[in-house]
């Protein structure tokens, strides 16, 4: 820009210093000073549109980073919410179960029920404590694998048994699985794969109670699912679902519980694994969670 005006300058110096009879070069001087003029708009509008462009483009990525932080502080906001509400639950249904215990000469089968409840609340608040714990070990990446050839059929029934039995018994869980389906995985991280899944499952299926977990060989290796017929996924969040904290709604008037963190557990452990998530739509209705190992 610079070198462009000390042009312009000396082109206006040399027209000054032309007389009337030089008519030809004070033309083709003018002509030259005509051009450096158009050359110095050209110049000015070029450096002002890259400077519009730059500034448009610094104001968008604010803008973006804004609307980025103010979507994670509602979310960390919805999971204090939520997690306050999970931990007093099973505290205050134990509390209420042990008082009832001890206020009342109950029949031992009546004592059992109730006895029931409290253990299954106690572990619904132990399975919330370890999620939250093991979401502090993998955001400080402090969470190591230790890898053993497994045999994933005989496991799956397994962990399907001991926490899910009534529903096996119910038919509302059902088992597909492929025999003898043998993978290097972590034995201790594994289950919490499959119990958030299916606590997933169970938690958005409504009133239709029909989840089922399907294993097999393929091709490229091994593919669990776990399938529901509830209320479904939207395609605007089935990118956002495996997000921390991230819950569709509002915390105040969502009904079903949780904190957020299910989800991202499971991507962050199959990714250990080598492995791939995805959801898919489940015909007619409801959602399928789609492991690839």
């Amino acid at each position: 820009m610079v070198k462009q005006n000390n042009a312009l300058l000396e082109e206006k110096q040399k027209v000054l210093e032309l007389t009337i009879a030089d008519t030809d070069q004070l033309k083709s001087e003018i002509d030259k000073l005509e051009k450096s003029k158009i050359q110095k708009t050209y110049m000015v509008v070029g450096e002002g549109t890259i400077f519009l462009l730059l500034l448009l483009y610094g104001i968008n990525l604010i803008r973006k980073a804004n609307i980025k932080e103010h979507e994670l502080l509602d979310q960390k906001n919805n999971f204090l919410l939520s997690i306050t509400h999970e931990l007093k639950t099973p505290l205050a249904t134990t509390k209420l179960q042990l008082q009832t215990l001890k206020k009342h000469q109950l029949p031992v089968e009546k004592q059992q029920e109730l006895i029931d409840i409290a253990i299954n609340e106690n572990e619904r608040l132990n399975s919330l404590i370890d999620n939250v714990l093991l979401a502090a070990r993998m955001q400080e990446n402090e969470y190591h694998m230790s890898k053993e050839r497994v045999d994933l059929s005989d496991l799956i029934t397994k962990i399907a048994t001991a926490s899910y039995r009534a529903s096996l018994d119910s038919k509302t869980l059902k088992l597909n699985l492929e025999t003898a389906v043998f993978c290097e995985i972590d034995k201790l991280a594994f289950p919490s794969i499959l119990t958030n899944l299916l606590d997933n499952a169970f938690k958005y299926s409504g009133e239709i109670m029909d989840v089922e977990i399907h294993l097999k060989k393929s091709e490229s290796g091994i593919v669990l699912k776990v399938s529901d017929r509830g209320m479904g996924i939207k395609d605007s969040e089935k990118k956002r679902i495996f997000d921390q904290f991230y819950r569709s709604g509002s915390e105040e008037t969502r009904k079903a519980k949780g904190t957020g963190l299910g989800l991202f557990i499971v991507k962050y452990l199959v990714e250990k694994h080598g492995g791939v998530i995805s959801v898919k739509d489940n015909s007619p209705t409801g959602s399928v969670f789609e492991i690839n190992l």
